[in-house]
């Protein structure tokens, strides 16, 4: 039996990894993908500690990555299917078989959020992306659109000025939620455009995006926006999908905690972008997978004091 597993390896399942093998506990990371979760996305991280002149995702999560490892974090390429929590019995169903642990930290992260519109799932990969760094080269001198106010959505849309032609940024507000740092920088770039107080009704095109069709909200008034590029930055969805029906979760499906991260079930924790919270950050991450490997600490020491 492992004295801990823990779910994802993106920043907060890594600094937990950290701290738990720095704790000399028996500790396992599991991680269906690279490790490294959204952040592997970012181009440049610019306000997390210690990097003033900024950092990209990848380097980021390679130094945390060396650095857990080095005291002993066991990183395996597994997918969770299922889990069975209880007080008493933590069973960790994977693709390679069960893994029974004293303790457990879900940092399996969230996904981006779709819009939900017509010919959204359709040219998914053809014009439609959620990763601007992933699939801004492909769109040199073309026009796209970005879809989101908050600061992912303009981070995104900065980021894509290296590529295309022109960036129109749309969002439903008559003004951004992303910082004001951000915007300023926003507003500087001549090729990005604001679509204010409007939303999209559906993505045209057939084998790719030809534009998307927009309303404003305030006069009803729709438009077709010709654009060869969408790109949806308009949240996250958390990876609950494990625990719905084992742990309380919040209206919008976050794993609800206390301040020593601890769930609902006693010796089941939760740290990163999968916990109710209201910041959502690199930085957040990081304290909450830190916090969370000291309370599994603590508990699995009372398990053996019993």
């Amino acid at each position: 039996m492992k004295d801990l597993i823990i779910i994802g390896a993106g920043p907060a399942g890594l600094t937990a990894g950290l701290y738990a093998a720095r704790a000399r506990l028996e500790a396992v990371a599991f991680e269906r993908l690279a490790p490294g979760g959204q952040v592997l996305n970012t181009d440049r991280v610019e306000n997390y500690p210690g990097f003033p002149e900024g950092i990209t995702g990848f380097e980021l999560i390679d130094r945390m990555k060396r650095q857990a490892e080095n005291f002993g974090l066991l990183i395996e390429s597994r997918e969770v299917v299922e889990l069975e929590l209880s007080p008493e019995k933590k069973v960790v169903v994977t693709d390679q078989g069960p893994e029974e642990t004293k303790a457990l930290i879900l940092a399996c992260g969230a996904v981006p959020r779709k819009l939900g519109i017509e010919g959204e799932s359709l040219l998914t990969g053809k014009g439609v992306s959620y990763c601007a760094t992933c699939d801004g080269f492909f769109f040199r001198d073309q026009e796209v659109a970005v879809i989101g106010g908050g600061d992912t959505a303009v981070e995104e849309a900065i980021f894509l000025t290296r590529f295309a032609s022109k960036v129109h940024l749309i969002h439903r507000r008559d003004r951004l939620r992303a910082v004001r740092l951000l915007e300023e920088r926003a507003r500087a770039e001549e090729k990005i455009s604001f679509i204010w107080d409007t939303v999209p009704l559906k993505i045209e095109g057939r084998n790719g995006v030809e534009g998307v069709r927009l309303k404003n909200v305030k006069t009803g008034e729709e438009s077709l926006l010709p654009v060869s590029g969408v790109f949806v930055f308009i949240g996250y969805t958390p990876t609950t999908d494990l625990v719905k029906g084992l742990l309380e979760l919040d209206q919008g499906g976050f794993v609800v905690t206390d301040e020593g991260m601890e769930t609902s079930v006693p010796g089941v924790f939760a740290a990163g972008d999968i916990r109710s919270k209201a910041l959502r950050q690199v930085s957040t991450a990081v304290g909450e997978g830190a916090a969370a490997a000291f309370s599994a600490e603590k508990y699995i020491e009372n398990l053996k004091g019993r």
